[in-house]
């Protein structure tokens, strides 16, 4: 029976490495495979059975490969068209909170208090509670703690009615509501600041507020975008009545959902409205004193940066306390178009 090397008819897939200088070499590079009528033995192998299984394996792989790439194109794709839905349903709902917001300039005070409120009801030892949305319900709302808040509920209800109508995704949460409208709302204090320092000039303050302003801090804050409502009131005993409450009880609340001094400090337009007088209370303690100084100084200058920027940021994890955020939220199927009907 002739015996025949096929390594010199067939290249080599794997370069051979280079032996050592100090290990003699062994020629391993030769392997002899019996061809003729018993080439089907138990110990022969056929090297068109090597050479159809070479074309087997790289026509599968080649085909998966193709099979992939074009799964991920098409899974990118629709993360780019969804992507684009819920941009553009966030800065049409945006616009509708500005537009609420600038004609109700009173209940401003009163949002950002129902968004905090709203969201320290979280506990992280049972990881309950949070920016969910329970606020809206009236064994809630009607609490001690939320006194003065239903007229900022009711703006918001009336105003959800509205980007419901405009919604090709589904109706907007509670959540979302609540904690956008709180973005608004901060967004218009930042204004109304920077209009201030043009001597009231809306169209000046608009313009510095574009120049120095913080709206490009919102990234992540916008990201959120899709939290799920509660389906009854958070449990009760969880908010402290801000306007009676010690700075050592305000600090207690803070720390135990993972804020200290600073972010009490830098929240201080959420506890009550008027913020001069919050601002006074937090100041006569110690360890507060330092960051309500800090931000009054920088609510002096033109961009007030640390203010909007430790404002932004604390409010970005506040408002997103025990969710798991929907990316898929406010999305619709994009209906295709049937190129086989058109009359060309």
């Amino acid at each position: 029976m002739a015996t025949v090397s096929f390594m010199s008819t067939v290249p080599s897939l794997v370069q051979p490495t280079p032996a050592p200088k100090h290990f003699p070499r062994h020629n391993f590079s030769t392997i002899n495979c019996k061809i003729g009528a018993d080439s089907d033995h138990e110990n022969g192998i056929s090297r068109r059975h090597i050479l159809q299984s070479f074309g087997i394996g790289a026509t599968i792989g080649i085909d998966l490969i193709a099979r992939s790439t074009s799964f991920v194109e098409v899974a990118n794709a629709a993360d780019l068209i969804e992507r684009k839905q819920r941009s553009e349903f966030l800065s049409q709902m945006k616009g509708t909170f500005a537009t609420v917001l600038k004609g109700n300039q009173d209940l401003v005070p009163s949002v950002l208090t129902l968004a905090l409120n709203d969201a320290v009801t979280y506990d992280k030892a049972t990881k309950s509670g949070g920016p969910n949305g329970s606020i809206r319900f009236s064994s809630e709302i009607s609490r001690p703690e939320n006194k003065n808040l239903a007229a900022a509920l009711n703006l918001l209800e009336e105003t959800k009615k509205e980007i419901d109508s405009y919604s090709k995704g589904g109706p907007l949460s509670y959540a979302d509501l609540i904690h956008f409208a709180a973005q608004s709302a901060v967004k218009s204090t930042f204004l109304a600041s920077a209009i201030r320092k043009c001597g009231g000039n809306e169209q000046k303050g608009a313009i510095l507020y574009t120049a120095y302003g913080s709206s490009g801090q919102w990234g992540l804050f916008d990201r959120q975008f899709g939290r799920s409502d509660a389906g009854k009131p958070d449990p009760e005993g969880r908010v402290p009545q801000w306007d009676n409450s010690s700075v050592v009880e305000m600090k207690s609340k803070f720390s135990a959902l993972g804020f200290g001094p600073r972010q009490l400090a830098v929240m201080s337009a959420f506890l009550g409205p008027d913020q001069s007088a919050t601002e006074a209370l937090l100041a006569s303690d110690p360890e507060v004193l330092p960051w309500v100084q800090k931000y009054q100084r920088s609510r002096e200058t033109v961009s007030q940066t640390d203010y909007e920027v430790d404002l932004i940021t604390t409010l970005t994890k506040l408002s997103s306390l025990g969710q798991q955020i929907n990316y898929e939220a406010y999305t619709y199927p994009v209906k295709r178009v049937d190129f086989s009907k058109l009359k060309l």
